[in-house]
């Protein structure tokens, strides 16, 4: 079973996008993958078809009232893709979970210690933030994958980040690495596009996918009727981009 955490503390760079589409992705090689909801927006949940009336327990109440994964856990839309949704409640858990142990950091890992589920890949759809709910996602996995938008200040906030991976590593886990940086919202036609594009892989060198994730119409039409790219619209670039970040992703897992 391999953890991976997609985050970056800036919003809109195509982390729940990323999510849904490479969860989905790998539920198509038949690889089970289950995929943890954490940003109280819920955009996975309703992104993969779930519906408020089919909740019956969410991350919050994982989180907070100490319900097993394995009673929160609801099948998707995705072929072999189950979920744990998440709920607007989730935006107040930072303040129960500081107040409710000492080991705040090592939360998940008692109930990755009890999921009786077998999964292939975990994957968690995180905040845009640096708190205490993604230190204990990092504290669990076994590498990251940051999405970084192909704009302006793509790099900005990113030393914040590494330094949390850093800092996490050293203290809680020692395995954590950076597993790949994608690149999303990306323009072939834009010089800005290139800039970015030169610009990460000075930074982050062999870390960057080869797969650049493009400005796509379809992808951000997809989580409006609770389909993954690929069940919603199979042929278009947005698409193809995602089964090839999948079959890069898979690839890198080997090596």
């Amino acid at each position: 079973m391999k953890i991976i955490a997609i985050t970056n503390q800036k919003g809109g760079v195509g982390k729940t996008t990323t999510a849904i589409n490479l969860a989905a992705g790998l539920g198509r090689k038949n690889y089970k993958v289950l995929l943890l909801d954490l940003d109280p927006q819920a955009n996975s949940t309703t992104g993969l078809g779930i519906e408020k009336e089919q909740i019956k327990s969410d991350i919050f109440d994982v989180l907070i009232h100490n319900v097993k994964f394995d009673n929160a856990i609801l099948p998707t839309t995705a072929k072999n893709v189950w979920i744990i949704p998440s709920s607007i409640q989730l935006a107040g858990a930072e303040i129960f979970l500081s107040s409710k142990t000492s080991n705040s950091e090592k939360i998940f890992q008692e109930h990755f210690d009890n999921l009786e589920y077998d999964f292939d890949f975990i994957l968690f759809d995180c905040p845009p933030s640096l708190g205490l709910i993604n230190r204990n996602v990092l504290s669990v996995c076994d590498e990251v994958l940051i999405p970084i938008q192909a704009e302006y200040y793509a790099l900005e906030g990113l030393t914040q980040l590494l330094s949390t991976i850093s800092l996490v590593k050293k203290m809680f886990n020692s395995k954590l690495q950076i597993g790949g940086i994608l690149l999303t919202m990306f323009d072939n036609r834009v010089n800005l596009g290139q800039e970015v594009k030169e610009e990460v892989y000075k930074f982050f060198k062999e870390k960057v996918y080869k797969t650049m994730i493009p400005r796509n119409v379809t992808l951000a039409e997809a989580p409006s009727v609770g389909k993954s790219i690929f069940d919603y619209k199979s042929n278009c670039s947005g698409a193809k981009a995602y089964e090839s970040l999948t079959e890069e992703f898979l690839k890198n897992q080997l090596n």
